[in-house]
């Protein structure tokens, strides 16, 4: 744009700072509600009109508006420089020395050239109460298009946005300045290792140090080192993925291909088929069938490798704390950047297992092999029929109910076939047919999926106290001045369902929600949603759980808050923001 700006620089009165809150005069607390909410004390109308911007605020009668507290910024940081309607000069108590003070109204002009692009504009505003209430700086937003002469009003999101896509590569640079690529890397680090402790990847951990037991001992550390050459395939693979689908305009984060009903229906399979084959009702020999088998259960390396895969296939629908940052940071850097902070995850949750395999004291901590090893590894089923009936209810959510009942007829023919290859009569002719028909059962299940799924959309979730995200509803809430917390969740996310569990759906924090007038905003991830992603990646999280504490009264972006919520700090960070409340 070819309009050049003074910077203009906010004054902070001597008795408290506008932008930390309300400067309240001499009054009592009786007198507050007689104030008007800022929107409705200062009503903005916007239009373009004979090449120029015109921004005009109605004041009610007993408020006024500062002229040296507007701020006009493009989202590419350019200052504007307005022409401002009549004003009258006044002492003014809390700055300490005469203002211009607009009553009644407030007219902006800003010439536009012909070539002006079109561009999005913050337009900062501050004003008082002749009764002693001063109100924190108040932020509106505008998509400005001077060739169809249109200003309309933008939430904040669409603002940071724009101005996020303008500073990108700069933004990036001041990340790695920051935090540097090590401290990226370590957090990645510490991720993969905690994420061992998620329900999702221990049967699978446990299935492997057992399989330790049976193994020579001199040649662990070669199982260490298969067993992480298949987790960093498959981060590899993920980290592949991910790149290809944001560089096509996807919106994809970590976990994204459990959007897909037909990857979860895939995974009921698979953890179905695992269980039968730990419990020891599934033997399926040296034949094709047993491929997957003999893949995660054989004690050479092969298995190992696969063993590796498999761990990191289930930790997908996990996220462990330090991981959003170490994710957030790789989707926003180029390739190379990318994948080694994948690669040092993927390390990292490799690296329990790698250390038991090269510490020879908690090597022969490990018990002599037995009879007990089967009697575990039979128990070690049931985590994995727990989990595939997890993923059966998230299936229900995305596909419906009927969608369960058709994957479990799935499952059942998928077992029946197994069944029958393993109890084939002695007859050459008896046997082709036998294999036949089960080879049939087995096409006709892994078609029922299909079958199964149906198209689905962006679920609205209103249960509660939550009320489904969207961007204007934010905007909205925030423009009250009221408090909102935004939880951005998935069904198939295991961290998401503990904390609701533990925490947010526990009566502390739905008392103090109510008591604090928080509104509680829930963004459902569960089928994808293209405004959940375009929020997390405001924040640079590259899936969920997101937690966004936005202060009542701020126009500052939302304090994000840790991925494993405590009651404790969560009670803490709203008593923080409302210091004249009773505590709850």
């Amino acid at each position: 744009m070819a309009h050049g700006a003074d910077t203009i620089e906010l004054v902070p009165p001597k008795s408290a700072s506008p932008a930390s809150g309300l400067s309240i005069g001499p009054q009592d607390d009786e007198a507050e509600p007689e104030f008007l909410p800022v929107t409705e004390a200062y009503m903005l109308s916007t239009w373009v009109r004979d090449g120029s911007l015109i921004l005009h605020w109605d004041v009610e009668p007993g408020y006024y508006l500062y002229q040296e507290q507007f701020a006009l910024t493009t989202d590419t940081g350019v200052r504007l420089t307005p022409e401002f309607s009549d004003s009258i000069k006044k002492y003014d108590e809390y700055f300490e020395k005469d203002m211009a003070l607009h009553f009644g109204s407030a007219t902006l002009t800003v010439p536009l050239s012909a070539d002006t692009a079109p561009f999005n504009l913050k337009i900062r505003s501050q004003g008082c109460a002749e009764a002693g209430l001063c109100y924190p700086p108040y932020d509106n937003y505008l998509h400005v298009d001077p060739t169809d002469s249109s200003a309309d009003p933008i939430d904040a999101a669409a603002f940071e946005s724009g101005a996020s896509n303008a500073d990108n590569r700069a933004a990036s640079s001041d990340t790695g300045s920051s935090a540097g690529l090590w401290a990226i890397l370590l957090l990645a680090l510490t991720g993969g290792v905690i994420l061992n402790l998620m329900p999702c990847v221990f049967p699978v951990l446990s299935i492997k140090v057992l399989s330790l037991t049976g193994a020579d001992r001199q040649r662990a550390h070669h199982h260490g080192w298969a067993y992480t050459a298949g987790i960093l395939a498959s981060f590899a693979g993920f980290a592949a993925l991910l790149l290809i689908a944001r560089a096509s305009g996807e919106a994809a984060g970590w976990g994204f291909q459990l959007q897909s009903p037909l990857v979860i229906a895939a995974l009921v399979y698979l953890f179905v088929l695992m269980g039968l084959v730990l419990s020891g009702l599934v033997n399926m020999g040296n034949s094709l069938m047993g491929v997957g088998q003999r893949l995660t259960q054989s004690n050479g390396m092969t298995g190992s490798f696969f063993t590796g895969v498999l761990a990191a296939v289930v930790a997908s629908p996990c996220t462990a704390p330090f991981m959003g940052v170490a994710l957030g940071y790789a989707l926003t850097q180029p390739a190379a950047t990318a994948l080694l902070v994948f690669m040092a995850l993927g390390f990292g949750m490799a690296l329990p297992l790698l250390v038991l395999c090269y510490v020879p004291a908690l090597m022969r901590h490990l018990p002599s092999p037995g009879p007990w090893m089967d009697t575990l590894k039979q128990l070690l089923a049931f985590p994995i029929y727990l989990t595939a009936l997890w993923l059966l209810w998230v299936l229900g959510h995305q596909a419906g109910s009927d969608a369960i009942v058709i994957l479990l007829l799935g499952a059942l023919l998928f077992g029946f076939a197994i069944w029958l290859h393993q109890h084939r009569p002695s007859g050459a002719g008896a046997r082709i047919a036998v294999n036949a028909a089960a080879i049939s059962l087995v096409a006709i299940a892994l078609m029922l999926p299909f079958v199964a799924i149906k198209s689905t959309g962006y679920r609205n979730v209103s249960t509660d106290h939550w009320q489904p995200y969207n961007a204007e509803t934010l905007a909205q809430l925030r423009a009250e001045g009221r408090g909102v917390f935004v939880n951005l969740t998935a069904d198939w996310c295991v961290t998401c369902l503990t904390n609701e569990a533990v925490v947010l759906g526990t009566e502390e924090i739905k008392q103090a929600f109510n008591n604090y007038n928080i509104a509680t905003l829930k963004g459902d991830w569960t089928n994808g949603d293209p405004a959940i992603t375009k929020l997390l990646n405001e924040y640079q999280r590259s899936g969920v759980p997101l937690y966004l504490w936005f202060a009542p009264g701020s126009s500052e972006k939302a304090i994000i808050l840790p991925q494993l919520l405590r009651k404790k700090h969560l009670l803490d960070e709203f008593r923080s923001s409302y210091p004249t409340k009773d505590n709850t």
